[in-house]
């Protein structure tokens, strides 16, 4: 076996010896309608944290002959989330490849790769990526002498999380500030300079070449019925072998734990787990041993896979200090277009400081939640939900850590 050089990852050649751009050639002898109905039977979900069906989403783009667009989301700034970076290293062209095969099947001629602005050397390996793939005939006009024209333009952000949400992403690419757009209209109708626009993930679009190589009903026979496939998991904490985990979908989380992150580190117990980066409820150590990672498992121990992005945490960690930390980042990102997010995530970040402190009464825990209730589904984008249900579920699965604060009798944070 050829031992492949990191240098070596992203370039074309490497690509295409291991059959890149089969899945662009293959697309162009069907009918787009056929793409899409290929990547239907797939039951590709979207792998950037909402889960909806990638085929269903491609069918809402108007067959008319209008402007389309193709958007991939870059921006990765989900905390505990860094799959998509290890793609852009690893597989770069499988994005272009994927971007390609997505614009054929609704009909676009433009596509953007929205990065996050930190993503210095990875805009760098984009832009490398896209000048390979044009030079060999695979963007541009006239792919393959096949009559359609595709290029992709690298747009780098400026470090706003608020940017990862599709529509602020759009306002952000047309040159204004990156605030969530009110829905409907989607962007399915109307998104980029008020064009249909397909925004996927990068995992997203890196699985779609591989769908069309195997096939869609190949591809759905992966993992579970209602969670096809494979996932990326990118696990942070106090286990033997953090990293990026790439996993059929309805592995134990037992498993997964016992045998690819090699358990936790000596000394240390699991006492919770964020399984879907840190916006999604989290789970207790008993619980996250009951469950599988795939949707339907997770949503029934009342949490989500999200962005596949897993905080491991263990029982030497404060929860109150935890959250605490969380609150600081999602009071700082909020766009403030919002009352109800602008003022609660101030509010809860405040709280939180004085209970960590020791400062509060045993009223202020009951209020923290009822700010957090009070939040959810109050605004036009999900932010103010993504600080509320962690909030409501550190608060309600470890109360015991917020009243040990009040007491000043928080071991952990004594020490």
């Amino acid at each position: 076996m050829k031992i492949i050089l990191e240098k070596e990852l992203f370039d074309i050649k490497t690509y295409i010896t291991n059959g890149g751009y089969n899945a662009i050639k293959k697309a162009l002898t069907m009918t787009p309608q056929s793409v899409i109905d290929e990547v239907k039977k797939s039951n590709l979900r979207g792998r950037g944290g909402a889960g909806f069906p990638t085929g269903l989403k491609w069918s809402f783009i108007p067959k008319d002959k209008s402007q389309k667009y193709v958007v991939c989301n870059s921006d990765e700034s989900e905390p505990g989330t860094f799959k998509d970076r290890e793609i852009i290293h690893k597989n770069p062209h499988s994005i272009i490849e994927g971007m390609i095969i997505a614009g054929y099947a609704i009909g676009a001629t433009k596509g953007y790769i929205y990065i996050r602005g930190e993503f210095v050397r990875e805009a760098r390996i984009i832009e490398k990526t896209i000048y390979e793939a044009k030079e060999s005939g695979y963007l541009g006009k006239n792919i393959l002498n096949s009559g359609f024209d595709f290029d992709i333009t690298v747009v780098r952000g400026a470090g706003a999380y608020i940017c990862g949400e599709e529509t602020a992403l759009l306002e952000s690419i047309e040159g204004k500030q990156g605030k969530p757009r009110i829905k409907p209209p989607f962007p399915a109708t109307k998104g980029l300079f008020s064009s249909p626009t397909v925004i996927n993930n990068v995992e997203t679009l890196a699985a779609v070449p591989y769908i069309m190589i195997m096939g869609g009903e190949k591809y759905s026979r992966i993992g579970k019925e209602k969670s096809s496939g494979t996932k990326l998991f990118s696990v942070s904490g106090p286990v033997n072998k953090p990293g990026v985990y790439e996993i059929e979908l309805g592995l134990s989380f037992k498993d997964f734990l016992e045998n690819y992150l090699m358990g936790m580190k000596d000394g240390v117990k699991l006492k919770a787990v964020i399984v879907g980066g840190s916006s999604v409820p989290v789970i207790t150590a008993d619980e996250a041993m009951k469950v599988n990672l795939d949707y339907e498992s997770l949503s029934q121990a009342g949490t989500m896979l999200g962005s596949g992005g897993m905080i491991i945490i263990g029982d030497n960690q404060c929860m109150v200090e935890a959250l605490y930390i969380l609150a600081r980042f999602y009071h700082h990102e909020s766009c403030g277009q919002c009352t109800p997010c602008r003022e609660g995530t101030g509010w809860i970040y405040k709280l939180l400081s004085e209970i960590l402190s020791g400062k509060c009464k045993e009223k202020d825990i009951d209020l923290l939640y009822e700010i957090a209730e009070n939040m959810m589904g109050r605004t036009i984008c999900p932010l103010a939900d993504a600080l509320s249900m962690p909030v409501m579920s550190f608060v309600k699965k470890f109360r015991n850590e917020f009243d040990k604060h009040i007491e000043g009798s928080c071991e952990i944070c004594q020490r």
